[in-house]
């Protein structure tokens, strides 16, 4: 952003990202099994029933003296609503294989799904658009997202970029936020129920990083009706204010890891004038 390129960016070396890492590197599969259970705040009666199997046998498997089938497996990470990441961890603590492949984006098999993504990032022009890996490291973006973030610090847009950070470091786009205090409570609360549905240690770590950094007081949001319906992002530009409204699109059956947790963010105008100003100002690049 503001000079990265629009391009694919391989996330490496990233703390917690490998397969089976992270906050149950070392656990057995009853004590996974029994982590998801009590996140996702289910009894074992509840687990159980939707796993289609008895409390007593869930019981044994949580505790180690039952082992699951590989079928039981999957079965208990549909129940729990697990993310592939996790159900090919749950796998390997059962003794299995995973059963999800895993392909940086710049793999050659994933040039398709590159391309779609793209497609679907330039078709949101002239507003701003990302894609994002579980850990808001940023993939790929369209001319609009780049031109509004131009500016930052340069280590900040140093690969991996993390598009949370950048958007509340006081060296990111922070100074340019008219309603930093509303905008950072917003992003913190998103990311602290990440964090709570996820238990992963990399973004336990952001959030704490971004709890440090400074916002003014909060105030009473400065913006129309649209407060009622979503934290507005407001930003100070050199073609006025905007103010967007986001949303996040996912892929809705995906069957390999890395895609199934890239997301979209898609930046819409909150008003008129900010569709009018992005309008012009795509119309400049």
């Amino acid at each position: 952003m503001g000079g990265v390129a629009i391009t694919w960016q391989v996330m490496e070396n990233i703390p917690g990202s490998s397969e089976g890492s992270g906050m149950y590197q070392d656990q057995a599969f009853g004590e996974q099994l029994r982590d998801w259970r009590q996140r996702r705040r289910l009894s074992q009666l509840e687990l159980a029933s939707e796993a289609e199997l008895s409390t007593r046998h869930l019981s044994f498997v949580e505790t180690g003296r039952a082992k699951p089938s590989r079928d039981m497996v999957l079965r208990l990470s549909e129940a729990l609503e697990l993310p592939l990441r996790s159900r090919n961890a749950l796998l390997m603590a059962a003794g299995f294989a995973p059963s999800f492949p895993e392909r940086p984006l710049d793999d050659a098999a994933q040039s398709e799904a590159r391309a779609l993504v793209q497609r679907i990032l330039d078709a949101h022009m002239p507003f701003p658009a990302l894609a994002v890996d579980r850990h808001w490291q940023l993939a790929a973006r369209n001319q609009a997202a780049g031109a509004l973030m131009a500016g930052i610090a340069p280590h900040l847009i140093e690969p991996p970029v993390n598009v949370l950070r950048i958007s509340l470091h006081p060296e990111g786009v922070a100074p340019r936020v008219a309603n930093l205090a509303d905008w950072k409570r917003h992003v913190l609360e998103r990311l602290r129920h990440q964090v709570s549905q996820s238990g992963d240690p990399v973004l336990e770590a952001l959030l704490e990083e971004l709890r440090g950094y400074p916002a003014p007081a909060s105030k009473a949001p400065a913006t129309n009706g649209n407060a009622l319906i979503a934290v507005p992002l407001i930003l100070n530009s050199p073609v006025g204010q905007l103010s967007f409204i986001s949303t996040t699109t996912v892929f809705g059956t995906p069957v390999e890891v890395t895609l199934s947790e890239l997301a979209i963010e898609s930046f819409f105008p909150a008003d008129s004038e900010t569709a009018e100003r992005l309008r012009a100002l795509a119309a400049a690049l």
